[in-house]
């Protein structure tokens, strides 16, 4: 387990991340282009969500993302990263996020469809759980 001081994000921000990812992946179809991907990464990116750039959900996704600095925005990634266990040790996840930061973070962590799974899987390994309420972090 990690120390929970070595998260430049809060937990609130990502647990409100991760119910508005739930709320945005259950309504939005999945469009997968016919081209077949070479890799993971462009399967991932492949995985584009249908037209989301007026939908209200993607836009408060999309402003708490673009709010954050830009070390809240590696450490979202890195915990991404850490829940779809890519690596097991946060510096590695976050040297990985730093080389591979999409200029949309958005668009690249929607295009997963299990975002919301891995983001809670990330924080459960810093001891923390969005389904304890919200409480715990304010």
């Amino acid at each position: 387990m990690f120390d929970l001081s070595e998260l430049t994000i809060n937990p609130t921000i990502v647990c409100n991340l991760i119910q508005r990812a739930k709320e945005f992946h259950a309504k939005e179809a999945v469009s997968i282009p016919e081209i077949s991907p070479n890799t993971e990464y462009e399967y991932d990116w492949a995985q584009v969500l249908a037209d989301h750039y007026d939908d209200l959900t993607y836009l408060e996704i999309n402003n708490a993302i673009v709010s954050l600095r830009y070390d809240q925005q590696v450490d979202l990634l890195a915990l991404m990263y850490l829940g779809r266990e890519d690596f097991v040790d946060l510096e590695n996840a976050r040297e990985a996020a730093i080389n591979n930061l999409p200029s949309n973070l958005t668009d690249y962590l929607l295009g997963h469809p299990f975002l919301s799974d891995y983001l809670e899987k990330g924080l459960a390994m810093f001891g923390q759980s969005c389904e304890e309420g919200f409480s715990q972090f304010e």
